[in-house]
């Protein structure tokens, strides 16, 4: 039995991929192991979005040098968003590597590793450039392929990410997206209907619809437009499935229809992950966000008065080309203002092949961004710890997703353990359990809190109808 090994860094997107690709490889009899030492094909799925994934991947290759050397037959592949961008780049950093595949191209990953083997030599498959060809040509060029799944590679057998759509049109300065994803093309309702009756029919209870800008979502169909708050009302209606989650959302395309949609639907979560970025306008542009931060205001505005009690996380890029000390306090006065549930902070580094690398020196000092991004997840923490506090006593309830990573690290195998969940609205919540509660809706007392989980208890007193609070 042929032994793979795959390691994924990066977004949700990614997870996919790989559970996608560790699927259609079980289907040819490969067995998936727990290192690279175990097996005979080693796959990364890679980030490009940030230096530091990169940086993981090459040292990574690194230390499979002498091993391919040992085994000239072990097969090694990058694939993914690194692949699509770095191309034959790859070949000459690692030149013991045998596939180059990108996200487009995942469907050919069986076949190019058994060519691989038989002796085919290096192989790289990518998706066109979108400075190479039409907008049409290189949307063609990002095959689709059918969407195997894998209990094995899902954060858990009751939870699945759903794929909507593909690529990214908004060209972001700072981001490699467009150019390693492809334009956007949203996936066809029915097909993903499909998908999720069939995820459903295997257990599972709740499901994550992912795009690049997933409330972009359109489909057209002759004179019939699907747009992402009707492919929720489609969702909804799916026996067995309890929670319906998506990101990441965009913020100029969070429109009303959408927010009423979750409003209406009770398994949609309220909970609304939506990047600002930064807290001001001249960052913003240089950015080429394309909105100001009086139409986010704006935006986040109607959320809080079309759902109330939503809970609202973003994403912060700190040090970004020309930010001065009063944008830092801009974006710093927004996050206090809009107290977001969790913010996602990263440290601006250039990405080659993106437009701010090409027109805006990285010119913030390495300190300065360092002491904004401490500064700025000080501010974040203390708010998630001011507003997980008055959780304490109240009860709400979560899906059961597993061993808590205290359990995991402890190694405890019994049935009595400490299980991990979320409530409706993504707060994470550890209590102490039994295994078979994996997977199951339960009501949970809220006992203790801090910055970052919500401590309980299970309810086993039933008296009167049960009220949640919604967290």
């Amino acid at each position: 039995m042929p032994k793979l090994y795959i390691e994924t860094v990066g977004c949700q997107m990614n997870m996919l991929d790989s559970e996608l690709v560790v699927a259609a490889l079980r289907k040819q009899g490969y067995e998936l192991v727990d290192s690279p030492s175990q097996a005979d094909t080693i796959l990364f799925n890679t980030c490009s979005v940030r230096a530091h994934p990169e940086d993981k991947t090459y040292s990574a290759l690194g230390r499979l040098k002498h091993a391919k050397e040992r085994n000239p037959q072990k097969v090694i592949g990058v694939l993914g968003c690194m692949a699509q961008k770095d191309q034959e780049l790859i070949f000459k950093r690692a030149p013991f590597v045998d596939l180059i595949v990108g996200p487009g191209q995942l469907h050919q990953v069986p076949d190019l590793i058994a060519a691989a083997r038989k002796g085919g030599g290096q192989r790289l498959e990518v998706s066109l450039d979108r400075r190479e060809a039409s907008r049409q040509e290189v949307a063609q060029s990002f095959e689709s392929y059918d969407p195997l799944r894998d209990e094995e590679m899902r954060p858990s057998r009751y939870q699945a990410f759903v794929r909507i759509m593909i690529g990214c049109d908004k060209f972001c300065t700072y981001c490699i997206v467009p150019k390693v994803r492809g334009p956007e093309q949203s996936r066809n309702p029915a097909h993903i209907l499909s998908e999720v009756r069939k995820l459903a029919d295997e257990g599972c209870r709740e499901v994550t619809l992912i795009g690049q800008t997933v409330n972009s979502f359109k489909y057209v169909d002759g004179e019939r437009t699907t747009r992402l708050s009707d492919l929720l009302h489609q969702i909804h209606d799916v026996a067995g499935i309890d929670r319906i989650k998506f990101v990441t959302n965009f913020p100029k395309d969070m429109t009303d229809d959408l927010l009423v949609a979750v409003r209406d639907l009770p398994k949609c979560s309220r909970y609304l992950h939506v990047p600002a970025q930064s807290g001001s306008n001249a960052v913003l542009k240089r950015m080429k966000r394309l909105y100001t931060v009086e139409e986010y205001r704006e935006m986040y505005a109607r959320v809080k008065a079309i759902l109330p009690d939503a809970a609202v996380t973003s994403d912060f890029i700190v040090g970004f080309c020309g930010e001065t000390e009063e944008d830092f306090l801009l974006t710093y006065e927004l996050v206090r203002e809009c107290r977001f549930k969790n913010s996602f902070i990263f440290k601006y580094s250039a990405r080659p092949g993106t437009k701010a690398d090409e027109l805006f020196p990285d010119d913030v000092p390495e300190a300065d961004k360092r002491r904004r991004n401490n500064t700025l997840l000080a501010l974040q923490n203390q708010i998630c710890e001011e507003d997980n506090l008055p959780f304490i006593g109240r009860r709400v309830e979560i899906l059961v997703e597993g061993p808590s990573k205290t359990s995991v690290k402890q190694g405890e195998s019994g049935d009595i353990l400490q299980l991990t969940g979320r409530t409706t609205c993504d707060r994470i919540v550890v209590f102490d359990g039994n295994r078979r509660q994996i997977g199951q809706l339960m009501p949970i007392q809220i006992v203790d809190a801090n910055a970052f989980t919500l401590f309980g208890s299970v309810v086993t007193e039933h008296v009167g109808p049960e009220v949640y609070q919604l967290a």
